[in-house]
């Protein structure tokens, strides 16, 4: 059997191929090597994917592919933590930037995308990615993301440059004050899911003057500081990843074409897409 992950900061998609049957899927807590240890990975497996490990015996081969993972380093300790439940399986970790792509460009060339809690892009050449000079996390970068959309609606909000009606209909929702806002960014760990958790009420301001000038402003800030970093941008198709991608693709699709970026898929999660593609991978290569 081949289980398959795609984790990002805040939750992790499984989903295991069984012969003759219909994928089963799973979801833990995300697995990000730079916010957990290999500890608390090992944790989170243990209490939240019970179920899953009870296949660990039938499971040969593990694909894990997640933020955070772009080093060797940032690998061993998911690798390692993955081990302890499946101590039978082969384990391959990649960044969720290469199993984006997988899922969305498959083999062709194309900028790969992720608009979800956090930001990045990657260029994929149709066997790999190239690392660039972005995803700086949610203090110096993520551009677009929900981190990003949580920062700016909870800064205008305490500044009081939220228009009034969308202020109250915020306040009445989220009951929060500075002191609030700056205990959880600053001085509790998971500072971007916290900020992230804002970004929901843009679908709910979404047709306000308020709201889509906030949403043309985080989406062109990742087109202009991402996307077009790349010189030959409009020579590929862009595909999107991601939560914030696929809510909001109507707006997204309308800047990006208006700055000469083709669009290609939009998917909210890249699992099934996924594993399609690692099973007729490895069917092509045996």
């Amino acid at each position: 059997m081949i289980l398959v992950a795609d984790s990002g900061s805040s939750k992790t998609d499984w989903l295991l191929a069984v012969p003759g049957k219909d994928p089963i899927p799973f979801r833990t807590g995300g697995l990000n090597p730079y916010f957990l240890t290999e500890k608390e990975m090992v944790k989170i497996l243990h209490d939240q994917g019970a179920e899953m490990v009870k296949h660990a015996n039938d499971i040969d081969e593990i694909y894990f592919f997640g933020a955070g993972c772009s080093s060797p380093d940032r690998h061993e300790i998911v690798s390692n933590a993955v081990s302890q439940l499946f101590p039978k399986a082969y384990i391959s970790v990649d960044s969720d930037l290469l199993g984006g792509a997988y899922a969305t460009c498959g083999h062709e060339k194309g900028l790969c995308c992720v608009l979800g809690t956090g930001s990045n892009i990657s260029y994929f050449d149709g066997e790999d990615i190239h690392a660039g000079k972005h995803g700086l996390g949610y203090i110096l970068g993520d551009e677009g993301s929900g981190s990003w959309f949580g920062k700016a609606l909870i800064t205008d909000y305490l500044y009081g440059n939220m228009p009034d009606e969308i202020a109250t209909q915020f306040s009445a929702e989220y009951p929060i004050d500075k002191e609030t806002v700056i205990f959880n960014v600053y001085q509790k760990a998971g500072g971007n899911f916290y900020l992230a958790s804002f970004a929901k009420f843009l679908g709910k301001v979404r047709d306000t003057v308020y709201g889509q000038n906030l949403l043309a402003q985080g989406f062109l800030e990742f087109i202009e500081t991402n996307i077009k970093s790349y010189p030959q941008y409009h020579k590929y198709k862009c595909h999107f990843v991601g939560s914030m991608a696929y809510v909001f693709a109507e707006e997204l699709t309308r800047l990006c074409e208006s700055n000469e970026v083709h669009v290609g898929k939009i998917i909210r999660k890249p699992i099934n897409d996924l594993l399609q593609f690692i099973i007729t991978r490895n069917t092509a290569t045996l």
